[in-house]
């Protein structure tokens, strides 16, 4: 048993495993990747990898502007803890 030898967390995605985690098909992710929707590197002429830090920065930044088009976050739905 080996213990402390977990893999560390991928810095970068797959646009297949980009789209299955935003609940997209895979066609899509490709046109959002290669339009610049989505922040994606193109490394060679097949391969798209998707940074897994932009992408977290990219979907905060699409909630703070949803936020801000709907009056703001004291505006948002109270959530109890």
């Amino acid at each position: 048993m080996k213990t402390g030898s977990q893999k560390p967390e991928r810095l970068v995605l797959t646009v297949e495993e980009t789209a299955k985690v935003l609940g997209i098909s895979r066609g899509t992710a490709y046109v959002l990747a290669n339009n610049g929707s989505i922040p994606a590197i193109r490394i060679s002429k097949r391969r798209i990898i998707v940074p897994r830090k932009a992408l977290e920065d990219f979907l905060s930044s699409a909630d703070k502007t949803r936020d801000q088009a709907k009056g703001g976050e004291k505006n948002a739905p109270h959530c109890p803890h």
